[in-house]
């Protein structure tokens, strides 16, 4: 007696898992472009800088830009966003006039502590039905992926 074959073979299931990235990126894309155009709304991008200023406070941009995984130019131009909105500060440390730490302000903190919540949430709402095994799967693969997208 020969075993039942699944319905979807691992090539089909990769390419499954291919699309629904797909899908992921097309979505922060468009989330990009709400930032851009309506007041309050945050970019992943965005997003996770003031989490990382949350969690380990003022930052020299070089440090911000590793953090957040993107580089020099990408954490300047990051910085002006969030300052133009009033979500972080420039200041120069005491006796060094070369360097930039970037800060969280009071308004920062409470948009980043929003939209954690909010993402809290949407998240435990959206995957009430997968329990934590299921969801270190998920984080697991997403990890991976970052890692196939930054060899690719």
């Amino acid at each position: 007696m020969t075993e039942p074959q699944p319905s979807t073979t691992r090539d089909q299931a990769l390419d499954q898992l291919a699309r629904a990235a797909y899908s992921l990126s097309a979505s922060d894309s468009r989330l990009r472009g709400r930032a851009t155009r309506t007041p309050g709304a945050l970019s992943l991008t965005h997003a996770r800088a003031l989490r990382v200023l949350a969690e380990t406070g003022p930052l020299p941009i070089g440090q911000l830009a590793t953090a957040t995984e993107t580089t020099g130019a990408g954490a300047t131009q990051l910085v002006n966003g969030l300052a133009a909105a009033g979500y972080v500060t420039r200041e120069r440390p005491a006796g060094d006039k070369r360097s930039v730490l970037v800060a969280l302000t009071d308004t920062g903190r409470r948009r980043h502590h929003e939209r954690q919540n909010a993402l809290a949430q949407a998240l435990d709402t959206a995957l009430a039905h997968h329990d934590t095994a299921a969801l270190d799967t998920a984080t697991d693969v997403l990890r991976q992926l970052a890692a196939i997208y930054d060899q690719l």
